[in-house]
């Protein structure tokens, strides 16, 4: 349904360079309105297209999408074919409005087992927007962070890399994300509140927002919700806060 587009005051914001987002609740929103799946599924598309609108008026840098899991596979057939067709169309009738847009699409994940033809979308859409800088759109598409990591180990393995040699740096350069920010802020939509094997490694200090609107209906307002949220957060990184870390001084001052 069109909502009308409402000004919103971004001034006071603190904007993530990196925003990653679990798509839930196309099924449960469809069962709500007695519809099919699928229609949640072809709701849950067109809705992220608002959402990519929405990050590039934000100026966020980076956004990544959970849109298919390895675990996925294990739905029922039809609706693993539906989604399939889903995602065609949307490489067919999508790709070069955001490549305009000045979009990079990346694709997190393994292609193996993907449809050949879904492949070649996934590749050729990638080498149109390479180049591009304005918003950095990476999809995670037959992904799971666990496989992830296990990839990670085997082609360290398949290099010789000697344990000794493990750093976090490294490791991470073997991540499907390499040379890319961690997220800042986890966003998962439907009112669960777990984070499914998405981004394990990367998500470790990320800031979580869990939202109860099935994702059809996460709009540019509950977007800017969740960053209204984010802007009131104390990102440490497991240090203290600044004023923690002035209490801290004072209490030895004391002390001595």
């Amino acid at each position: 349904m069109f909502r009308k587009k409402v000004e919103l005051d971004t001034t006071s914001l603190k904007i993530p360079e990196h925003v990653a987002i679990i798509m839930d609740g196309n099924g449960r929103w469809a069962k709500q309105r007695h519809l099919p799946r699928q229609a949640g599924h072809r709701a849950g598309v067109e809705n992220l297209r608002r959402i990519i609108d929405a990050c590039i008026e934000f100026n966020i840098r980076i956004l990544t999408i959970y849109a298919f899991s390895t675990e996925n596979w294990q739905r029922p057939q039809t609706e693993v074919r539906g989604l399939m067709r889903i995602f065609a169309r949307v490489l067919n009738q999508e790709v070069y409005e955001l490549h305009e847009q000045g979009v990079c699409i990346y694709h997190l994940g393994d292609l193996h087992g993907v449809e050949t033809h879904l492949q070649e979308k996934v590749r050729d859409a990638m080498e149109l927007t390479k180049n591009n800088t304005r918003l950095i759109l990476n999809v995670a598409f037959n992904y799971g962070g666990r496989a992830e990591i296990l990839h990670a180990v085997r082609q360290m393995m398949a290099d010789n890399v000697h344990p000794e040699d493990v750093t976090e740096k490294l490791f991470s350069h073997y991540l499907f994300t390499a040379d890319l920010r961690d997220p800042d802020l986890l966003i998962r939509t439907s009112g669960e509140s777990r984070i499914s094997n998405f981004l394990i490694w990367q998500a470790a200090y990320s800031e979580l927002y869990f939202s109860p609107v099935y994702w059809p209906d996460f709009g540019r307002e509950e977007l800017y919700e969740a960053l209204q949220d984010y802007s009131h957060r104390d990102r440490r990184f497991g240090k203290l806060s600044a004023e923690e870390d002035e209490v801290e001084e004072e209490e030895e001052v004391a002390s001595d």
